[in-house]
């Protein structure tokens, strides 16, 4: 949610940084919103007089005493100024109910070191690391796991359709080894807080980070009494864990990691990457969050990053960091760096980490602030998010560029003390 009085000291700034987004409605949404602001101030400066001028008329009739006549024309006056207060008051609400759901709609302003660019082609590549293995489509997961006895694309389908996938003995073994080797590296070395939060959370919870109104579609949820939704990253509750709370700066940061099965209905991605492993309804991530004093949340965003790179390094996975343009943001995000791990099966980079500063966005709409000291004006707080990182596209990495010669997958040194010291991954006899 932007900040209200930002837009009505800057209404072309804060336009203009809309615009940057690419996004036509968005742009038309925040001039509507300017102008229901402008009408809700004028009608709340009506209203005000009216109450003023009631309160003077009041004190007239006091001093009329006797004179009825007097008096008769005051009470019609009053009840005059009464109409305009009530009918006032009746507008008010009316504008400020199409405020907050246009509030709800518009995308967080780009940060200012954010490059401008109409699409993905203006996303800046920040650095890399490792050496990629060269391209050889012989090494497309879809092809390999299943040779490995490791991936099952076609039980996944067979008991809950496309975008589904059952893991396997040494499958499932090597994602329970990922997940905790994440946990255990965030939460030990990297100072994170291990949360295991619900996967079914209320309407409340999934507005407060962004998810609802506007990709309601995109979300899996219960029917009847009461509506849940699947969640669709840890990010959204453990964001929400703090909805409606005044922090004492001595808390802050504060930083949690989570690993939890993540839910997406994919509702915009027909035809995209059909096969394989990289966009499923169900998958798991082990997410990092982290809430901070605003002017701490740049350092606090390369941080994430860095926990999130350092997990591809000790599993010895080149990849490159892409700051994205204004038009490739995610609708909460200021600023957002992408994690692309190289996969070999594919030729290609793909994102396998999303981190993301969303300043104030998200502690606006989930009421989250600070007290810098007892008794001082709360502020919002920033929020930050990063998938640390996302563990089906790792287990795909480690298929596309751990096969050796023979067909076996070579486990990376980190992760063998979570499979009782396993070195190699053979295919079935």
């Amino acid at each position: 949610m932007i900040d209200l009085r930002l837009l009505r000291e800057k209404a072309e700034w804060v336009a203009e940084r809309i615009a940057t987004r690419g996004d036509a409605d968005a742009a038309a949404r925040t001039a509507r919103l300017a102008e229901l602001d402008r009408e809700r101030r004028r009608l709340q400066a009506l209203r005000d007089d009216t109450k003023h001028k009631q309160g003077r008329l009041q004190e007239e009739m006091k001093a009329a005493g006797g004179d009825p006549a007097r008096r008769d024309a005051l009470r019609a006056e009053l009840r005059g100024l009464s109409d305009a207060a009530k009918d006032a008051d009746t507008k008010m609400k009316d504008v400020e109910g199409e405020m907050e759901k246009l509030s709800y709609y518009l995308p967080n302003l780009p940060a200012d070191d954010v490059p401008p660019g109409a699409d993905e082609s203006a996303n800046v590549e920040v650095r890399r690391w490792g050496t990629p293995r060269p391209a050889d489509e012989k090494l497309a997961h879809w092809d390999t796991g299943p040779a490995l006895g490791m991936l099952d694309f076609d039980g996944g389908a067979k008991l809950s359709g496309a975008r589904f996938t059952v893991l396997r003995d040494a499958g499932a073994a090597l994602s329970r080894a990922l997940i905790q080797f994440m946990l255990d590296l965030h939460t030990r070395e990297h100072g994170f807080t291990e949360v295991a939060p619900p996967y079914l959370v209320s309407r409340a919870t999934m507005t407060g980070t962004g998810q609802l109104p506007k990709f309601e579609d995109d979300a899996f949820k219960t029917q009847g009494d009461p509506e849940l939704f699947l969640i669709p990253t840890a990010e959204v509750p453990l964001v929400n864990l703090h909805r409606d709370d005044i922090l004492d700066v001595a808390r802050l940061p504060i930083r949690y990691a989570a690993y939890t099965a993540c839910f997406r209905r994919e509702a915009g991605s027909a035809g995209k990457d059909t096969r394989g492993l990289i966009r499923q309804h169900q998958f798991d991530k082990v997410e990092l969050v982290a809430i901070t004093r605003p002017e701490d949340s740049a350092a606090e965003l390369e941080r994430i990053a860095g926990c999130a790179e350092e997990v591809l390094k000790r599993l010895g996975l080149a990849y490159r960091v892409m700051q994205l343009c204004t038009a490739d943001l995610g609708f909460g995000a200021a600023k957002t760096y992408d994690l692309e791990v190289w996969l070999a099966g594919q030729g290609r980079y793909r994102e396998i980490s999303s981190c993301s500063d969303c300043h104030a966005f998200q502690a606006r709409r989930a009421a989250i602030r600070f007290r810098r000291a007892a008794g001082a004006k709360p502020e919002h707080v920033h929020t930050l998010n990063g998938s640390g990182v996302a563990v089906g596209r790792t287990l795909v990495a480690l298929l596309e560029n751990c096969i050796e010669a023979d067909g076996a997958l070579a486990v990376p040194e980190v992760l063998r003390p979570y499979l009782a010291g396993r070195a190699r991954i053979e295919p079935p006899r």
